[in-house]
This record gives C-alpha cells, sequence and structure tokens, in this order.
C-alpha cells in the first residue's frame, strides 16, 4: 500500500522555488528513509506511515522534487505524528549537476525502459563493506549475473545480480537510484540502464 504526502495548504499561492512541506494525511508512526540534505525526486518514497497497524509507503507527489532540507524524525526511527504534521521540507532549487542527473537518467529510462528493480524489501547497500568500491557506477557496463548489490533481510545480506525478463545480457548504468544504507521495497528501481552495442569478436 502507498500513500503520496500532500504539500501543506497555504493562503496563497506557493512562489516557484519556495520550500514544499509535504505532511502526514493520518495520525500514525512515521518512520523517514530520507535524509536532510538527500536529493528526493517525484514518486520517490519517503518513508512509511503505520495508522492502526497498517504501513504505507509515503511516496512524494509527482511533481514534488527538490532537496530534503528538514525531516521529522531520525532515519529509520519510528515516531509519533499528528494529521498534518510537517514529514519532508523540500527545496526545489537543485544544484545543476543532482538536476543534470536525474533528467538524463530519466529521459534515458524513458527511451530504453530499461531499469533493474529491487527483488524484494531489505536495506540497500552498494558495496561489500565500507572502504571498499562500489559494485557499480554510473558509466559501468553491468552483465547477466553480475553483483550489483546487497540486500540485508533480517540481519542476513543477499546479493542482487543483474539480470531478468525484458533486460538485454549487457547494459550501461545510467544511475544508481537507491542511496547506501537506504530501505527498498520489492519493485523499486535500483538501477536505471542504457543498451550498449556489443563489439563483435
Amino acid at each position: 500500500m502507498t500513500r503520496t504526502a500532500s504539500p501543506r495548504p497555504e493562503g496563497t499561492a506557493r512562489v516557484d522555488g519556495e520550500p514544499v512541506v509535504l505532511v502526514a494525511d493520518g495520525v500514525g508512526l512515521w518512520t523517514p528513509w530520507v535524509a536532510v540534505g538527500q536529493v528526493v525526486e517525484p514518486g520517490q518514497t519517503l518513508g512509511v506511515l503505520e495508522v492502526l497497524g497498517v504501513t504505507e509507503r509515503v511516496l512524494a507527489g509527482g511533481d514534488r522534487g527538490g532537496r530534503a532540507i528538514a525531516v521529522t524524525g531520525a532515519r529509520h526511527h519510528r515516531e509519533g505524528v499528528d494529521f498534518g504534521a510537517a514529514l519532508v521540507t523540500l527545496d526545489p532549487s537543485l544544484d545543476v549537476a543532482a538536476a543534470v542527473t536525474t533528467t538524463t537518467a530519466a529521459a534515458a529510462a524513458a527511451t530504453t525502459g530499461l531499469v533493474l528493480v529491487a527483488p524484494s524489501s531489505g536495506r540497500f547497500y552498494g558495496r561489500a563493506a565500507p572502504g571498499k568500491p562500489a559494485f557499480v557506477s554510473a558509466g559501468d557496463v553491468v552483465r547477466a549475473g553480475q553483483t550489483v548489490c546487497l540486500l540485508e533481510v533480517m540481519k542476513t545480506f543477499h546479493r542482487v545480480t543483474y539480470g531478468g525478463p525484458g533486460l538485454p545480457d549487457a547494459a550501461r548504468v545510467t544511475r544508481v537510484a537507491i542511496a547506501d544504507d537506504a530501505d527498498v521495497m520489492p519493485g523499486d528501481v535500483i538501477l536505471y540502464l542504457a543498451p550498449v552495442e556489443e563489439e563483435a569478436p
């Protein structure tokens, strides 16, 4: 189940570039998945809200992107919130590099339709251990069976490998969509991809 965080109503129209405050649409226990300084894309999971024992992912609205400048609660820790409480405040004025990266990856995904998604829920790790190189980075070519990340589920680490229905034997990574130590749900995009031309042997 998912719900979309709503912007806080204002007495006057919001001016472009002003911060957007996304609020809870119910009373419950809020667990943020984003932190201050993180870039949030439209439709991205902000966290989860548990209401009467039912847990739902809270998504940023279709046009609610920006850099998180305030987040209620500590990342991955539950906190009680009331209806209308501020969950995440976004500054829509992204730095140029982040905006270009996001736009390029989104355009590639829209054109090619190539994405690798999480097979299960868990906590995402893009490297084998702190200080180790990332399994994959933007610009890398990944091939079938190659490890792209680890998902931690109940203190057990599972390797996620490239491949699956609709994916070519090799593809170029245009962007890694998940930050280290972030929680993912089944079907969340892990990698945005573009096709590569394989050289003839």
